[in-house]
């Protein structure tokens, strides 16, 4: 999926279109310094990144790719088992995305679905990342075995999308630039789509129009409720924990605030880290992107 007519917003950065074992993946790089690979979340793009990449490409080479099924990367074949779109398989992708453009060891930032391939690969490839942050996630396991009533009206998505195809994409399909509209506007701090650029909306809706990114997206979700569960489940029964310095941030008023506490369920499944909240809702780095640059610099500038 491409479009002459979506605007550029990483100028000077070089665009990829890389082959992996899943297919043509797309992917933004720019800056220069050490490699810093910065995954998006759903139901967005490599595109979120706009507004703190100026800030961290002074400092670091970013690797920005489009997630499998998700901006101009390939939409995988799904399987009964949705395993294509486990976060497993996803950072597989992700680390054949920064080897064939040299970087073995990385440090590496993820937002919402991002989060979850980051701290993923982190959990899977330790060799791999130097530095982890996530932004406005806890575990995938902490998601679903802390399902109160509270977070489920929070997060009522991740059931609905997890259902059984074909319910949410034929839903989601009878309008979908409205469905994302909404969803988008509910999850930032003022309940409204102000934080967001005009230009970085017409990326986002241009994807999710296509019926191929709905179906896949949903898949996500339904990894979610199962690959991605069950990995975790394993690594806290075998009591893995994140190796690398790692930062958690979340928005004040985005969705983990709705947990028994991020940092301290962060803490259960990492060795060493920090964080804080940034005043935002769930999108930190576009409704509060020098706060939420100002973060990231400080903590993948440590050595």
């Amino acid at each position: 999926m491409s479009s002459p007519d979506l605007a550029d917003l990483f100028p000077g950065f070089a665009s990829h279109w890389i082959d992996t074992s899943i297919g043509k993946m797309f992917a933004r790089s720019g800056g220069a310094g050490p490699p810093l690979l910065l995954l998006h979340g759903y139901a967005q793009s490599n595109v979120m990144w706009h507004r703190v990449a100026p800030e961290l490409a002074r400092h670091f080479t970013l690797i920005l790719p489009d997630l499998p099924g998700y901006g101009w990367s390939v939409a995988p074949r799904a399987s009964a088992d949705h395993e294509p779109y486990s976060k497993r398989a996803m950072a597989a992708v992700m680390i054949e995305i920064m080897e064939k453009l040299g970087h073995v060891r990385f440090r590496l930032a993820g937002h919402d679905r991002g989060g979850r391939v980051a701290y993923r690969l982190a959990l899977d490839q330790p060799g791999r990342v130097e530095r982890l942050a996530t932004l406005d996630i806890v575990p995938t396991w902490a998601m679903w075995h802390g399902m109160d009533r509270n977070l489920a009206m929070k997060v009522w998505h991740w059931l609905f999308l997890a259902q059984p195809h074909p319910l949410p994409e034929m839903l989601i399909g009878k309008a979908p630039v409205e469905y994302l509209d909404w969803k988008m506007a509910s999850w930032t701090k003022t309940k409204d789509l102000c934080a967001f650029d005009p230009r970085a909306l017409a990326h986002y809706r241009a994807f999710f129009s296509d019926p191929s990114r709905i179906h896949a997206t949903c898949e996500d979700y339904r990894a979610g409720q199962t690959s991605d569960l069950a990995a975790d489940e394993r690594d806290r029964a075998a009591g893995n924990k994140i190796a690398c310095p790692m930062l958690a941030l979340w928005g004040s008023a985005g969705i983990p605030s709705e947990t028994a506490g991020p940092l301290k369920i962060w803490r259960e499944w990492a060795e060493r880290v920090e964080g804080k909240p940034i005043d935002s809702g769930h999108f930190l780095a576009e409704e509060s992107p020098q706060a939420t640059a100002a973060a990231l610099l400080a903590f993948f500038a440590q050595t």
